[in-house]
């Protein structure tokens, strides 16, 4: 059997908080570390582009991400850690897609459509209003992504399913003309439950403004999770746990012996305030180690700078000969 290999991309915006860390960065660092998978993780910075045109916020996210992951625990021995933007064969095979793409797929991507519809809906004249070819073309540069390093196994949010189907219609129409070179993604669906619960009760989430930045000092950690809501019921009144931020929390960054003690404690009626500090202890028991490490790293960008080299050295290993294959197949050859 061959074997499989994963691709993931990381979004270089925002600062990483908890949901982040516990519905993608733990569970693909945990997959990174299996001896029957090759897997590969990039900074999505030309992704970036999209939203941001800010170069100092784009610059500094990249650092941050990058130094996130590393503290987290990722290896860069152990698997290919990259930024998109120094693999040139990615806009490469991107163009190459892009005329093999039908304008119609296109159109019915679903982050297009809610942006066209939100224009209606406003009364605008022109549905395209504010809409760049970025947007418009953004699941061709994902393909573009994934078929570069022949993925077999995409994971993804239930938001993104539509593009890796997307992704595969698109592998599929070239090799139907140019031959069997791109590898048929599948896509991975996390599983239920890998989303965290925020400051309010809904999803974590920086568009909620409800997440808690997973390197924030020790003091604004625990402001962060004292400001977690809460009912009204007092000390001894029994709690349930469905539904409750706090135990929800708490779920993610323990073992099975530790929820059901803190579920016998809801039970018992134990006090939000009681509560909440022990969340914030164990919290800043797990981070504390890696906030070290991430301080580190922020303050020396040049290791960071030399693992993304090392790492952009070996994609380009396989990503240019591929590249060279593909320009062959299309009759862009060298004389």
């Amino acid at each position: 059997m061959a074997t499989q290999r994963f691709l993931t991309g990381i979004t270089t915006s925002g600062t990483p908080h908890l949901g982040n860390y516990v519905g993608a960065i733990r569970p693909a660092i945990e997959a990174s570390r299996r001896a029957d998978t090759e897997n590969y993780y990039f900074l999505a910075d030309y992704h970036a582009l999209i939203k941001c045109h800010d170069p100092a916020v784009v610059a500094q996210s990249r650092l941050e991400i990058a130094a996130t992951w590393l503290a987290l625990g990722l290896d860069p021995d152990r698997c290919v850690f990259y930024r998109q933007s120094d693999v040139p064969e990615v806009m490469e095979l991107t163009w190459m897609l892009t005329c093999m793409t039908a304008k119609g797929l296109m159109n019915r991507a679903h982050a297009y459509k809610a942006v066209v519809q939100e224009n209606e809906e406003a009364g605008s004249q022109d549905p395209d209003k504010g809409i760049t070819m970025g947007l418009f073309s953004y699941p061709v540069l994902m393909a573009a992504d994934i078929l570069i390093f022949k993925a077999t196994h995409v994971p993804v949010g239930r938001d993104q399913i539509q593009h890796l189907e997307m992704a595969r219609d698109i592998a599929q129409r070239f090799n139907h003309h140019y031959g069997e070179l791109l590898v048929l993604p599948e896509v991975v669906v996390p599983e239920e439950g890998s989303t965290l619960a925020g400051l309010d009760g809904r999803k974590m989430s920086k568009s909620y403004n409800n997440t808690i930045p997973l390197f924030e000092t020790e003091k604004k950690l625990r402001k962060s999770v004292m400001r977690i809501v809460t009912n009204s019921l007092e000390p001894g009144e029994p709690k349930d746990t469905e539904g409750n931020s706090l135990f929800a929390i708490w779920r993610a960054f323990s073992s099975a012996e530790e929820t059901a003690e803190a579920a016998q404690w809801f039970a018992e009626g134990i006090g939000w305030g009681d509560m909440k500090q022990k969340l914030f202890e164990k919290l800043n028991s797990e981070l504390a180690e890696p906030r070290e490490r991430y301080n580190a790293l922020m303050a020396n960008p040049a290791e960071v700078e030399s693992i993304l080299q090392a790492g952009a050295a070996r994609a380009r290993a396989e990503s240019g000969p591929f590249v060279e294959q593909l320009r062959e197949a299309v009759g862009l050859v060298r004389a």
